[in-house]
Parts: C-alpha cells; sequence; structure tokens
C-alpha cells in the first residue's frame, strides 16, 4: 500500500523503480479525494495535473541518477509557508484569497530537493490554537477515535493539525509544521506520529507567515524518527534573508538514527510530574524511562526550576509578538480590504471581519502587556524569566544529554470540549512550551496506545544543534515501542 510508507522506505522503492513517483502521487490524491472532505486536512489541493507533472520530473532524475533526497515523494505544505502562485492563507478570513508571488526559503529548500507537494493543510488560524478549531475553512478533525466511539470528532491538535491528521490518515507521506509553543510536537502526539522542532535558527523562518518571531520554527511531520532526519535535511540550512538563520553545516541527520545510545544520560525533570497528572501519562512515562534503560541509557533525576513559569512567560511573550506581527493586515497593502469613510475606519472594519477571536484574543493580550505602564511589569519581566528557564536547559544539559518527559497532559480530546476555557485550551502545552522558550529541539515519538485506543507521546528534549542525539534516542524509543498502529480513519481502510 503506497500511502502506507514512510519516506525512507518510499525512497528506496522509487530508487529500485518498485513504482513510479507518479503512482505515488497519484495514490495519494486518491487518498485525499476519499479522506479529505471528512477530515478536512487540506485546505487547497493543487491540481492534479501540476502534481503529477511534479512526479513524472522527479522519474526523470531517478532515470538519469540525478535524484535528490527528496524526490519524488509526495507531502503537505501547512498553510502558513508562502508557496508561489498557490494560495496562502494562514487559515484566516484575512488572507484567503492571498496568492505569494514567491516561495518560501523552506519550501524552495525542499522542492530543490525534489519533494512533490500535494497541497495546503489545514491550522489553527496564524498558527495560533492547540486544537485546529481556530481555522477560517473549518476545523481539522483527528482520523483516530476512542474506542467504541466511532461518532465522536476528536481533536489533531494544532496548531499544525492538518499536517498530522494528513500523515496519520495515509493522505501524504511527510508534512511541513511550525512549532513556536508546541505547534508540531502536540499534534503530532495527538495523531500517533512523529513530530520534531528543530533549534531555533536550524530552519529559516523566511516566507513564514509570522505569529511570534523568537519562538516560531519550522520542522518535518513523520511516520518514523528516520523520516524526521531526512526531511530536516532538505528543510534546514542557512538563510541571509533571515537574520535569526543559523550558519551551522546541516549533518545527514537521518544516519544519527540507529546508533547506539548506550551510555548516554537521559535527564527526567521533576518539575514535569505535575500535580493531577493521568495515571496513562505517568505510566507511560515510566515504561518510556524502561525501555531507555534497557537500552543502555544512564537515567538521571533533574531540575528545571523555573519551568512552573514556561506556560505564563509563554503567554506573554508571544501574544506581544503577535500584535507587533499582525499589525501589518491593514486592508492597506494585501490581504482582506474593508471600505469604510475613514482611514480608521478602514482599520477597524478590515481587522474585525479578517480576524478570528482567538486571534483578537491574542492582539488585545499583546497590545496590552506592551503599552505603555505595562511592559517592564509584564514584557520585560517575562524576557528576564525567559532567560532564568534558558538557564535551567543549560545547567540540567551539563549532567545530561537529553530530557524525556511527556509531550502532552491527555490524549486526543473531542471537538467541543475546553472551548469555552481558553485556560484548560493552553494548558495542553504545558510540556512543549519550555523547548520553545529556550530554543532547543524537541522530538515527539508516539509509543502507545491509551485504554481508549488513542496514541500518546513522549518528548525528547536536546541541546543547542544537537537533534542527532536527539534522533538517536528518538530511535531507541521508537524500536523499543513498535508502534506500528493506524488510525480508523485511514487511506488503506477498505483497501
Amino acid at each position: 500500500m503506497l500511502t502506507g510508507l514512510t519516506l525512507t522506505e518510499a525512497r528506496a522503492g522509487l530508487a529500485a523503480r518498485k513504482f513510479s513517483a507518479r503512482e505515488l502521487a497519484q495514490a495519494h490524491l486518491d487518498a485525499i479525494g476519499r479522506l479529505n472532505t471528512a477530515l478536512n486536512a487540506y485546505i487547497t489541493v493543487l491540481p492534479e495535473a501540476d502534481v503529477l507533472a511534479s512526479a513524472d520530473a522527479a522519474d526523470a532524475r531517478y532515470a538519469a541518477g540525478t535524484a535528490g533526497i527528496m524526490d519524488g515523494l509526495p507531502i503537505g505544505v501547512k498553510d502558513l509557508f508562502c508557496t508561489k502562485g498557490v494560495r496562502t492563507t494562514a487559515a484566516s478570513k484575512m488572507l484567503a484569497d492571498f496568492v505569494p508571488p514567491y516561495e518560501s526559503t523552506v519550501t524552495a529548500n525542499l522542492l530543490n530537493a525534489g519533494a512533490v507537494f500535494l497541497g495546503k493543510t489545514n491550522l489553527d488560524e496564524f498558527a495560533m490554537g492547540s486544537a485546529n478549531i481556530n481555522s477560517a475553512f473549518g476545523p481539522a478533525t483527528n482520523p483516530w477515535k476512542r474506542k467504541g466511539d466511532e461518532a465522536t470528532a476528536l481533536v489533531p491538535g494544532g496548531s499544525s493539525g492538518g499536517s498530522s491528521a494528513a500523515v496519520a490518515a495515509g493522505m501524504a507521506l511527510a508534512a511541513t509544521g511550525t512549532d513556536t509553543g508546541g505547534s508540531i510536537r502536540q499534534p503530532a502526539a495527538y495523531c500517533g506520529i512523529v513530530g520534531l522542532k528543530p533549534t531555533y535558527g536550524r530552519c529559516s523562518r523566511w516566507g513564514t507567515i509570522a505569529f511570534a518571531s523568537s519562538l516560531d520554527q519550522a520542522g518535518p511531520m513523520t511516520r518514523s524518527v528516520a523520516d524526521a532526519g531526512l526531511m530536516l535535511e532538505a528543510m534546514a540550512g542557512f538563510d541571509a534573508k533571515d537574520s535569526t538563520s543559523s550558519n551551522r553545516p546541516v549533518p545527514a541527520f537521518h544516519k544519527a538514527v540507529g546508533k547506539s545510545v548506550k551510555g548516554l544520560r537521559v535527564g527526567i525533570p521533576a518539575e514535569y510530574r505535575a500535580p493531577g497528572l493521568p495515571a496513562e501519562i505517568v505510566a507511560m512515562w515510566e515504561q518510556g524511562i524502561a525501555w531507555l534503560k534497557a537500552a543502555g541509557c544512564e537515567v538521571v533525576d533533574v531540575s528545571l526550576p523555573h519551568t512552573r513559569y514556561g506556560l505564563t512567560t509563554y503567554y506573554i511573550i508571544a501574544p506581544a509578538e503577535c500584535s507587533s506581527n499582525l499589525a501589518r493586515y491593514d486592508g492597506i497593502r494585501f490581504g482582506l480590504r474593508k471600505d469604510a469613510p475613514s482611514l480608521d475606519g478602514v482599520y477597524e472594519a478590515t481587522r474585525a471581519a479578517g480576524f478570528g477571536q482567538e486571534v483578537r484574543n491574542r492582539i488585545l493580550m499583546g497590545t496590552y502587556v506592551l503599552s505603555a505602564g505595562y511592559y517592564d511589569a509584564y514584557y520585560l519581566k517575562a524576557q528576564k524569566v525567559r532567560t532564568l528557564i534558558k538557564r535551567d536547559f543549560e545547567n540540567a544539559f551539563e549532567n545530561v544529554d537529553v530530557l524525556l518527559t511527556p509531550t502532552a497532559p491527555s490524549a486526543a480530546f473531542a471537538q467541543g470540549e475546553n472551548m469555552d476555557d481558553p485556560v484548560q485550551m493552553y494548558l495542553n502545552d504545558i510540556f512543549t512550551v519550555p523547548a520553545s522558550m529556550a530554543g532547543v529541539p524537541a522530538l515527539s515519538v508516539p509509543v502507545g496506545l491509551n485504554d481508549a485506543g488513542l496514541p500518546l507521546g513522549l518528548q525528547i528534549i536536546g541541546k543547542h544543534f544537537d537533534e542527532e542525539t536527539v534522533l538517536s534516542i528518538g530511535g531507541a524509543l521508537e524500536a523499543a515501542a513498535g508502534f506500528t498502529h493506524t488510525p480508523s480513519i485511514h487511506a488503506g481502510a477498505g483497501a
């Protein structure tokens, strides 16, 4: 079944001419045609002729022996990356008809490596949310169902929920995501796939629609840890157009998977044992610790004392940066415009019509903490606490190689749950936000199912620019867990 392959398997099959890139692309287009109405994972699906033309070009490169590392591999692109000539909406009415005249650096790198784009995946509007329920194009739906309950639709996580749902359901071999406070890792855990947030600066932000510039980072969402390494190789690299882009060389990340992890020290942060953490999450975490011990790792207790301030600090800094970044949507230069008798009226009418409720909430929060009289009390203090959070990680990494934590405090919940309680919704990111605040790499790996039959993930956090060790540990965890489950809604179901 072509839609059930990993990137690594598909690449090997293409190289051996077991099937063509055209056949692979067509299988995924067919899957999208069957499943996208139910899952709403894609906002825009590229024309079949364009997708197949890209696949044919990849087949020609395989025949000529000039194939790149992503050649012929059909993937989804989160609709936050600008794609030249292809509508890019950020899941917002504000950009509902925006067609960029340029390509983001990350997607350009993937195209240069031969990737075949299937379409633009759904997300929370401007990447603000943890459940993909804030999209102007409707919510994306998790392909997993609770055991014995086929009727209840579950969230795929957010903000990269369309990407995670597409990969889990067999509608793409992999997809790009962005992670500001957990938006790759949490949806990966909810959908039973692998999600990697690289070190801040590893992938260029140029051409990616901004939410919070000091936190946003692109990364891969895949079916295996090796796939995440392979795709990151194609996505990463220095970009002179992004002042925060790192000039470090890009290693062969996928080769880190399968390396021995014997002797590596794994830290277990005491602060992540949060009060009220569900027993199923604790049990899965303890199982992960046992698996790594069996693989030869040394497990060490560590402390990250400022972790408890991570979420509150994030929800000051991220909205502040959002308020600044989204000021550009004024109805004058691009995007939606609502006419009014005065200039101020144009601004007000355009922004009221273009932004959804969650985006408006965050703009208001951000504007408040940046306003005169509150800047020092909130924003400046949050930046100081962020420095302390980063220092906690640096101190911990003097004694350990990686940290192991849960990815999320629960499995996927139902659409409609928690919607009236924004604080409860924000708590979904409690385990992912600290790594984002510190700018360190973090990987979510699916390790099992809970009693309701839903996937759970564990998170590996590493040192700055040490994605290779993170991937090595992730590979060991993946091999021990042997997670091979498929969701209820899948391209191969009934095939």
